[in-house]
């Protein structure tokens, strides 16, 4: 009976030393894999997953460059570009939109210039329609009704009624606005190569110094006659020069 109770405490003995050296095997090789995990550097074993700004997480986000004029704008880049419409691509590429052209007439900052070359064979159009009431004459006298008197006439007195339109009579620049006792409101035009004409007798005038004009745009309107011509009527003065040195109008008009 003796012997069978040492056999069965050798064989339990024998069973918890083996069940010990399984563990023992177990928990070495766990160790040994979790040794490998931590030396593993060459690879990451989780996916890169890229933020919606377009860079790797864990990367160092590109800096956006500020533009100046506003503290929250940013320069844009070629994508932003490619979706901008066309007109506004474009302004961004040359650093600037076109700015309209600026047309004839519209004042004297703003005005288009033109080609003035008025010469001894050009022709004018009449700055307004009516008869002649009182010729150029400077190599002779001629009788003035309301002064009752004769004397040289530089210019044309030509016939008209009161807001009767003034037109240009040919290209040119407005080189003086002005007004006297005589012909009233009056303008100079410049038509190039030194000829001018001055149209008095003005009201409501359109243009500015400086301002370039086409053939037939408006100038003003036919005012009221000044105290010189009250018996003549209402009219309209015109005087040409060429050099400083009066002309005859009538040999310019078609």
């Amino acid at each position: 009976m003796k012997e069978k109770v040492n056999q069965m405490f050798k064989d339990k003995l024998f069973l918890v030393m083996l069940v010990l050296g399984l563990l023992t095997i177990v928990a070495a090789a766990g160790v040994v894999t979790i040794q490998r995990g931590n030396q593993q550097g060459e690879e990451n074993p989780y996916m890169e997953i890229q933020e919606p700004g377009g860079y790797i997480a864990g990367e160092t986000a590109p800096q956006q460059t500020q533009v100046a004029g506003n503290s929250n704008a940013v320069k844009p880049t070629d994508t932003d570009k490619e979706e901008l419409p066309v007109e506004e691509t474009r302004g961004l590429a040359e650093g600037t939109i076109d700015e309209p052209i600026a047309q004839v007439g519209a004042g004297k900052d703003a005005a288009t210039p033109l080609v003035l070359n008025f010469t001894d064979a050009s022709k004018m159009t009449w700055p307004v329609f009516g008869n002649v009431l009182l010729d150029y004459s400077m190599e002779s006298t001629i009788y003035f009704p309301t002064l009752d008197q004769y004397k040289c006439n530089p210019g044309l007195v030509i016939q008209g009624d009161v807001s009767d339109p003034v037109s240009a009579p040919s290209n040119a620049r407005v080189q003086e606005v002005g007004s006297n006792e005589e012909i009233g409101n009056y303008v100079v035009l410049d038509l190039g190569n030194d000829y001018s004409v001055t149209c008095g007798q003005l009201k409501d005038i359109q243009v500015v110094e400086n301002e370039y004009m086409e053939q037939g745009q408006i100038i003003g309107y036919v005012s009221e006659p000044t105290k010189y011509y009250s018996v003549e009527g209402t009219n309209l003065f015109l005087e040409m020069k060429h050099q400083d040195k009066t002309v005859d109008p009538l040999d310019y008009l078609q």
